[in-house]
Formats: C-alpha cells, structure tokens, sequence
C-alpha cells in the first residue's frame, strides 16, 4: 500500500498564498513607516534650514556710532537710518575715543569718524565679532560716502587671531561640543534604554555626563589653544563655557528622550543641527540672516555658545553675561524635565491594578 504524497504546511491565514503587497504590508510595520517618513522630513528641514538661511545674506540693523561735526551728525545719523531694508543703525558718538572704546568693547559694530578738515572718513571695524558684518558695514558705507564724494579709510581695531583666519574656528568649536553633548546622551539611550527605568537612574545617567562634558571643555579648549593655536590666551575660560555646553545639550536629550522614547533623538536633530547650526552666526552673523534665524539665533545654545567664544577672545568677555543664562536655563530645563518624566513615568508603571473581586458563595437559606 503507497504511502500517502507529502504535503507542504499550509501558509499562514486562511491557507491562500498572500500576495506582494501584502507581503510588503506584514513585513513593514507602521511604526517603522512613521519613522521613515519622520527621517525624510528632518532631511527637508535640513536642505530648507541651511539653504534658507545661507541663500541671501543682507544687512539687518548693524550697529555704528557716528562722530561728526555738531551741525552734521544729526544728518548723517538719519541719512543712514533712511536707507532702504535698514542695513544699519546709526546713533551718535560725542568723540573718537569713545568710538574706539565701543567698538573695541564689542558694543557696536562700527564707527564712522568724519574728516571735519578732508573728505578721507576713517571706519573702525572689528572683524573679531565677524567678517561678514566688517563686509556689510563696509560696503555700506562706502556707497553712501561714494555719494558725497568722499573716500573712507577702514581701521581693523580687533583683529582676527593668526589661528583664526576667517573668524569660523569658534563656531566650529562650539559645534564640536554639540555634536558630542547629544553624541554621548543619544548613546546611552541606546545602550540603557532611551528612557531610564526610574528616578535613582536618571540621576545617574545624568551625573554620568558630568566627568564627559568636563573632559569635552577642556579638550576643546586644548586643541584651539595649546594644540593649534587658533584661538589662544583664554584656556579656563573656553573650557568652562564648552562644559556647560556639553552638559546642557545633552541633559536636553535626555528629556527629549524621555519624553519621546527613541523620537527624541530626532527631536534633538531638529532643534540643535537642522535650526541650531544655520543661526549660530558662523559664516554669516546673525545681522546677515533672514527674520527667523536672527530671532532663534542666541536663543539656542549653538548661537549663545559661538558668540560667548567670540566675545571671550576677542572683546575681554564683554557682553556674554545674557548667553550663560541662555545656557543654564537649557541645563536646568533638561535636568528637571528628565527627573520629572521619569518619575511621573515610575509612578504609572507602579499604579497597582484593580483587584477583582470573588462572587460571594450563596447560604443555604438563598439555596432553598
């Protein structure tokens, strides 16, 4: 007697073969769909941020003080106040010395001293707070001057340190410790989990970024100073302002994290790379950019971070007082956001479960 043909397992379901689509459809969750469709809208984000920004760089209310004769500043302060989009924002000066002093001290741009007794102005700039605003407010200002046929004589009154060619090497090393405060936060999430089990070990985690963000400032400061020489003579300084950095961006990741689960990684990607960096002030100054990221620029810690560095090595640390609160503020929101989430996420987990009660048993009179 044969023995019965061996028959293949039926596949899943109803026994029908399923077809490519729905193949596609049990094998790619939704979840995972979401994410996808989340990465190529941070990627947009990205091309519209930088391009935005970068695209068209015009002059926005740089500041200059005006020296000239009494019966002529008045004038010359409103002409330049009078020119179209407002590339500059003039005000008067009472002498050179006091221009030099303001200009020196990074409390205005620029300065325009006027020639009483010749037509050969003399412009104080300084390219320390950035090139592109020297560039602006020059060329500004010889065009107006050009009208008046008269010439101007550009005065560099801090100039850019010999490492520090054209003025980037603080951004650069602003965004280094970015990069690596949301590195470090982003890896623990995804050693440990992206959120910490209770609030014993979210003060763990947080105090494990402590040593990180005191070794990130000091080797940043090392490489730019001691290293490469590009920007030299303010070591401590540096290196305090990049752990505060560090332990802020990635205290803030941390709450994103715990708030967002593994989203909050992507959360972090979009305030402190595809906003953060084009605002910061690096190639172009704040001055220079479009309405949205003048207004974001020193509100996030890439662009309060790069001209804390400016404004450290070049104009004695004068004026950086509003960026460290900037920066504390993202320290104390990312601490107490993550010990707050993470405690109010322990105390659901724990929230004990309705008991269910047993029928009572019926007594011999409810029998009978």
């Amino acid at each position: 007697m044969s023995q019965p043909a061996h028959q293949e397992e039926p596949p899943p379901g109803d026994g029908q073969p399923m077809t490519f689509l729905a193949e596609v459809r049990d094998s790619i969750a939704p979840r995972t769909v979401g994410l996808v469709v989340g990465v190529l809208l941070l990627q947009l984000g990205f091309i519209l941020s930088y391009v935005g920004a970068f695209h068209a760089p015009k002059p926005h209310n740089i500041s200059i003080a005006i020296v000239a004769p009494a019966q002529g500043s008045a004038t010359l302060v409103r002409e330049i106040n009078a020119i179209p989009s407002g590339p500059l924002r003039a005000g008067p000066v009472s002498d050179e010395r006091a221009a030099r002093s303001q200009v020196s001290d990074g409390i205005t741009s620029a300065a325009l001293i006027v020639n009483a007794t010749g037509s050969t102005d003399t412009l104080l700039v300084a390219s320390g707070g950035g090139g592109s605003v020297v560039t602006a407010v020059d060329q500004v200002t010889t065009q107006l001057e050009g009208t008046e046929h008269r010439t101007v004589n550009v005065v560099d009154l801090v100039p850019l340190q010999r490492g520090d060619a054209r003025g980037l090497a603080g951004f650069y090393l602003v965004i280094g410790w970015i990069v690596g405060g949301y590195l470090v936060a982003a890896l623990l999430g995804i050693a440990r989990g992206a959120r910490p089990a209770n609030p014993r070990r979210a003060v763990i985690r947080l105090l494990s970024i402590v040593p990180y963000a005191m070794a990130s400032g000091l080797g940043g400061a090392l490489v730019v100073d001691q290293i490469l020489g590009a920007l030299t003579g303010h070591f401590l300084a540096l290196a305090a302002v990049g752990t505060l950095l560090v332990f802020g961006v990635a205290a803030v990741t941390m709450a994103f994290q715990v708030l967002l689960g593994v989203l909050g990684i992507g959360m972090t990607v979009l305030v402190f790379v595809v906003l953060g960096n084009p605002s910061a002030g690096g190639a172009y100054q704040p001055a220079l950019l479009p309405l949205f990221w003048r207004a974001i620029s020193t509100a996030l810690p890439n662009g309060a971070g790069t001209d804390s560095v400016r404004r450290i090595v070049y104009f004695g640390s004068g004026g950086i007082t509003e960026h460290l609160v900037v920066l504390t503020t993202y320290v104390v929101a990312g601490v107490l956001v993550t010990l707050g989430a993470s405690l109010l996420r322990a105390r659901s987990e724990i929230r004990p479960t309705p008991s269910v009660v047993a029928p009572a048993r019926p007594t011999i009179g409810e029998i009978s």
